[in-house]
């Protein structure tokens, strides 16, 4: 995709959803962290029916540390590979009380030191809990990179790195949210919405939908 045609691309995305956002729910940088943790294999929805329950027992890594493996498991027990998860979550909690005080620390290197933590969990808290211009690419923007040629790879970190380096800079900060929502929503993986889709006649995917 041309230059002119990624500008173009991002400028309708973002006249249509000025302020987009991510579809967990959370209160502080730490609820974040423990939802993208548990949202790994899980639906968005799924991980706020949980958590609705879970941080109005245990909002702070000391209350939930305090929970213990087995009190989290009961908390989360619908989402998909709960108890790994839980017990990533209650080291990471106590691994965050030991060396930060508690707070979720705002650089790449920090965060991917956590148990249950990949780049693609540190990318969506460092953009969407700090404001750095990261693109987490999960399944919608990989598949959405590729199937319009805004951003072609044979993996995640080749997509993501030419999304970094393709993506003018007045919209990196909102990129991601703006491409997991058209992922989820419109370009979806069977069959693409592309009569509704707003970018369809820039994207260079032979096989749209009437």
């Amino acid at each position: 995709m041309k230059k002119a045609a990624i500008t173009a691309f991002y400028s309708r995305l973002r006249d249509a959803n000025p302020a987009p956002a991510t579809e967990l729910a959370y209160a502080t940088p730490f609820q974040l962290l423990v939802a993208v943790i548990l949202s790994a294999q899980a639906t968005d929805v799924s991980v706020n029916k949980a958590t609705a329950r879970l941080f109005a027992a245990a909002p702070t890594p000391a209350a939930m540390l305090a929970l213990g493996e087995d009190g989290l498991a009961d908390f989360i027990r619908t989402i998909g590979l709960y108890r790994t998860k839980a017990r990533h979550i209650i080291a990471t909690c106590q691994l965050l009380l030991e060396h930060y005080d508690g707070e979720v620390p705002a650089a790449r290197a920090a965060l991917e030191a956590l148990p249950g933590v990949g780049r693609k969990t540190a990318n969506v808290v460092l953009n969407t809990a700090f404001g750095q211009p990261t693109i987490a690419v999960d399944t919608h923007i990989f598949r959405l990179g590729n199937r319009t040629g805004l951003a072609p790879g044979k993996t995640v970190a080749e997509v993501e790195a030419r999304l970094l380096a393709v993506t003018p800079a007045e919209f990196r900060r909102d990129a991601h949210h703006w491409l997991i929502l058209h992922g989820r929503y419109v370009c979806k993986a069977r069959r693409p919405e592309c009569p509704r889709c707003l970018v369809a006649d820039l994207c260079a995917y032979p096989g749209k939908t009437a």
